[in-house]
């Protein structure tokens, strides 16, 4: 018994014009669901690291946070004070969140009413 082509299966299913106008649809839709926010969210995320100054409390994408004591702007690098007289130097692109100087850190608890 022979197979049937998949030519033949397309015009059945109403040819093979429908099947690409369906597949363009689909990958048009996957670009504004999935893609476009992607972008837009490593762009803010640039910026926000571009942006990094002396003084701005940062969380790197180990989990370390410190405070920013200098900036190197040619090597793409930070100082960032962890702890009282202990720096580490830290490359800007592992950076994954800058809080600004007097930004409070958000607190999980609850009030109790």
């Amino acid at each position: 018994m022979e197979s049937a082509s998949p030519m033949i299966y397309l015009q059945a299913a109403g040819g093979g014009f429908e099947f690409v106008f369906l597949l363009l649809g689909m990958l048009i839709i996957f670009f504004f669901i999935v893609e476009r926010p992607r972008q837009r969210r490593l762009k803010a995320h640039q910026e926000m690291i571009n942006n990094v100054k002396r003084g701005d409390t940062v969380v790197t994408s180990g989990g370390i946070v410190g405070k920013v004591t200098k900036v190197f702007d040619e090597k793409g690098e930070v100082k960032v004070e962890i702890a009282e007289n202990v720096r580490i130097t830290v490359m800007r692109a592992t950076l994954a969140d800058v809080r600004g100087k007097n930004e409070p850190v958000p607190a999980n608890d609850t009030k109790a009413s």
